[in-house]
């Protein structure tokens, strides 16, 4: 690997702002530059995806991202990094596909094959993976003969999706799942189920599924995973860049040697970034980004900003506590100029309200209300709750 000398948190953060469409001048025309230019929109909680994507466009509302999603389907749900749900556009989704889809679709797998035989539905592990295979062609037949099926719904199509099994047993978390639910979730990260427009609002949690085919009549393409693993690093780092090995292996659950030898293949150049640590940028992307002007955003909660990242400190500083729930996932954040000083959320009436946690200035505080203004009209009649997640400490005490 090459070497640039140094690369300080300010302009860390100007790459953020340009990158990231947050800079009022960088924001884009329609959801799917967004998605892509992110390489994914985090999609554990729906309307992350919808919030992220608006902020960062110069003018758009909740009806644009659905149109992307369910009716142009220009953008694509994945169970991806992480056996985290992702969005992203339909160029990009062969790659998450080939670089993280395929090794998750492995351990659902497993995990299933494992669960299914704790449930006892064959006598040995042959009889369980016919079983399994059999449950398979049952729910996509089901899926193509119905177009659109909740999971309820698929369940009650073959009585092998219908089997109820024990997740996690003897656990303080055990719980119970019919086997259409499981098998969707591993239908999905083996790019042959989708999930598309929910039941209820666009906050909604409970989708509908169709076959892949309905989204992409011809499936997703083929990438030789090695050559998705390298071009996925590549993506990542044009937009996250300079990010750490550290950094890269967290967003997407690879192994050290998956990143090594991506890293390797693109010629990543090294640099020391401020505050410790060496960052990795593309060969071609050495050059410092103009500053743009002085910006403010509001974020939703899951964002893919501050979620792409495993160190934080440049842009978070020492507010993590007030902002992550116990697991990692993080509310709404207030950014000003490339850096967390705050969040926010919905009072008992339903409006914006802004907590800083530190001081930021007359003009920070000008632009923070200013994007809450422009932000409020999306959230009209709509209550956010943290679903997928717990909630902050900050949450706790704005909506207290």
């Amino acid at each position: 690997m090459g070497k640039r000398t140094r690369v300080d948190t300010a302009e860390r953060r100007a790459r953020l702002a340009w990158r990231h469409r947050l800079a009022v001048e960088a924001r884009a025309d329609g959801p799917e530059e967004v998605a892509r230019d992110l390489v994914a929109l985090h999609g554990t909680d729906p309307s992350s995806v919808h919030l992220g994507a608006l902020v960062r466009m110069r003018a758009g509302t909740v009806a644009d991202v659905e149109r992307a999603l369910y009716e142009d389907r220009s953008l694509l749900r994945l169970l991806a990094m992480r056996r985290t749900v992702f969005v992203t556009s339909l160029d990009v989704a062969p790659v998450v596909q080939a670089a993280c889809s395929r090794q998750v679709a492995a351990r659902e797998r497993r995990r299933l094959l494992d669960v299914l035989a704790d449930a006892g539905v064959a006598a040995d592990a042959a009889g369980v993976a016919r079983w399994l295979a059999g449950a398979e062609r049952a729910a996509l037949g089901a899926l193509e003969a119905g177009g659109e099926l909740t999971a309820a719904e698929l369940a009650a199509a073959d009585p092998r999706l219908n089997t109820e099994i024990v997740l996690s047993r003897g656990k303080a978390y055990e719980g119970r799942q019919k086997v259409a639910s499981r098998l969707l979730l591993l239908l999905a990260a083996e790019g042959l189920a989708v999930r598309g427009r929910p039941r209820g609002s666009w906050t909604s949690h409970q989708y509908r599924w169709s076959p892949l085919t309905r989204w992409c009549p011809d499936g997703l393409a083929e990438w030789d995973t090695l050559e998705a693993e390298t071009e996925l690093a590549r993506r990542w780092l044009r937009a996250f860049g300079p990010g750490t090995a550290d950094d890269l292996r967290w967003w997407t659950g690879w192994t050290k040697t998956q990143v090594k030898r991506a890293l390797a293949a693109l010629r990543a150049v090294e640099a020391d970034l401020e505050g410790g640590g060496t960052g990795l940028l593309l060969p071609d992307d050495l050059d410092p980004p103009p500053a743009p002007e002085p910006w403010a955003a509001l974020l939703p909660a899951l964002d893919s900003t501050p979620m792409g990242w495993h160190t934080r400190d440049w842009y978070l500083g020492e507010h993590a506590p007030r902002l992550f729930d116990r697991a990692g996932n993080i509310g709404p954040s207030v950014w000003w100029n490339g850096r967390i000083v705050g969040g926010w959320a919905q009072d008992a009436t339903g409006a914006i309200v802004c907590r800083y946690l530190e001081d930021v200035g007359r003009d920070a505080k000008a632009a923070v209300r200013a994007e809450a203004e422009r932000l409020a009209p999306l959230l009209a009649g709509v209550r956010l709750t943290a679903r997928t997640r717990g909630k902050t400490w900050l949450e706790e005490e704005l909506t207290a």
